[in-house]
């Protein structure tokens, strides 16, 4: 009788010869080459050009210029200035919001405008000064930012701001400087001397500060991005944790657990009853799940967060919506759903979510995926509650309408499904007979 480690040679030979079957790898190498080369796309290609693929960006421009006209205008320099702004920056970029300073404040407030750039109240009489020679300090413009929306969001629009404050100082400089009389005209004293002449080159100074500030730990304005992905995290791969272990203990998988391999009685139960079973322990691990992660996000690391008990809500509505999702998938596809929910719920979700680059600066196809992908609806919901003081109109309103819509189509598509199996008497314990 042979021993056991004399058959280890025949086992390892066998493996080696299956190994080169092409049949064998034939299935799983198309599908982790197709998963690599449409995860490089989607994710590389919403990143690598922001500024190439900037479309109407939103910024406000505020025109608080109340001096009178200069002579011989019918406009003030603030209002020109505004205009020239304006027409000087392609429209397709971005989307110049004219409103006054305090409409200016309530859309920065409300995450609608990632920044703002401000033209002072004495702008025509401070630009004025400075064709008479008395003047030593340039007027100055200022840019608002937004950091609730991001840090890169908030420096797209603050580099915008800046570089058409900037354009416009100098194409204002050439016209005064073309309308000053020369430096020492006569020895009259009229003249422009040789400062004044280049305080007029480039009459405007630009100043920047926070439009509406947030917390000091608030990462930049990207933790209420990672809070929304912990959300996520939490319901895709605790629902797919909660449909492995049921599967297993109600005896439809093996259970491995290192070298132990054990398999329990099948327990005979429909599949609507297993997916109304996975779905009510997904609601209520979710509970613990959400609790755990606020406690250590807030109570452990310190993290910014007022209105504490509507995030918590929010969150875990956000993480019952993708669990239940995640169930529904599963039960419909079978083996393939945990693939098909992670492209549904994170391939697809996160370029597309606009937490990290606007989604004004991504390609169309990612904006089109972000009408309905939920992570964008979700990581709003939670910009508003930490940063935007839970203002509806700051998309918490959309959130909790898509939560709801996403909470609805997954026990529809879900129930539907395995009813429809059940009714075909697709039961999971018929025994299949083995090839």
């Amino acid at each position: 009788m042979a021993s056991a480690g004399s058959q280890d040679g025949p086992r390892q030979a066998r493996a080696l010869v299956l190994a080169r079957h092409a049949k064998l790898w034939l299935v799983p190498s198309i599908l982790c080459g197709l998963l690599a080369v449409v995860l490089s796309l989607l994710y590389m290609g919403g990143i690598l050009n922001p500024t190439g693929h900037l479309h109407r960006l939103p910024i406000a421009l505020v025109n608080a210029d109340q001096g009178p006209p200069p002579p011989g205008r019918t406009e003030s320099l603030g209002a020109r200035l505004s205009r020239e702004i304006v027409a000087g920056t392609p429209g397709s970029t971005v989307d110049w919001r004219q409103v006054d300073q305090a409409e200016a404040m309530d859309l920065l407030s409300t995450g609608k405008v990632y920044g703002a750039l401000l033209v002072p109240q004495a702008f025509t009489a401070d630009v004025a000064a400075l064709t008479t020679g008395r003047a030593t300090e340039r007027p100055t413009l200022t840019v608002l930012t937004n950091p609730g929306l991001g840090s890169l969001g908030s420096s797209l629009a603050s580099q915008i701001t800046q570089s058409a404050a900037h354009q416009a100082s100098l194409a204002l400089g050439k016209e005064l400087t073309a309308a000053a009389p020369p430096a020492g005209s006569a020895g009259s004293g009229t003249g422009t001397n040789a400062t004044a002449r280049l305080l007029l080159a480039d009459p405007l100074a630009v100043t920047t500060r926070v439009g509406h500030p947030i917390g000091t730990h608030s990462g930049l304005g990207l933790s209420a991005f990672y809070y929304t992905l912990l959300a996520v995290l939490t319901g895709f791969i605790g629902g797919n944790i909660i449909h492995n272990g049921v599967d297993t203990a109600l005896g439809y998988s093996d259970s491995e657990l290192g070298p132990w391999h054990t398999r329990r009685p099948t327990v005979p139960i429909t599949r609507t009853q297993t997916l109304l079973l996975k779905m009510v322990m997904t609601a209520g691990i979710m509970l613990l799940t959400t609790t755990l992660v606020m406690v250590c996000s807030v109570t452990v690391l310190g993290m910014d967060a007022p209105h504490q008990a509507l995030l918590w809500v929010f969150a875990y509505c956000a993480s019952l919506a993708v669990g239940l999702g995640v169930q529904a998938i599963n039960a419909a596809f079978g083996g393939i759903g945990q693939l098909v929910s992670m492209f549904v719920f994170i391939a697809l979700a996160l370029p597309s979510s606009g937490a990290t680059i606007p989604l004004q600066a991504v390609p169309g196809f990612y904006r089109f995926l972000s009408v309905f992908e939920p992570m964008r609806q979700l990581s709003d919901g939670i910009r508003a509650i930490l940063f935007f003081d839970a203002r509806a109109d700051a998309g918490l309103a959309r959130g909790w309408t898509m939560i709801a819509v996403g909470v609805v189509l997954a026990l529809a598509f879900g129930f539907g499904m395995t009813r429809y199996y059940d009714r075909k008497g697709l039961h999971r314990w018929t025994p299949q007979p083995s090839e």
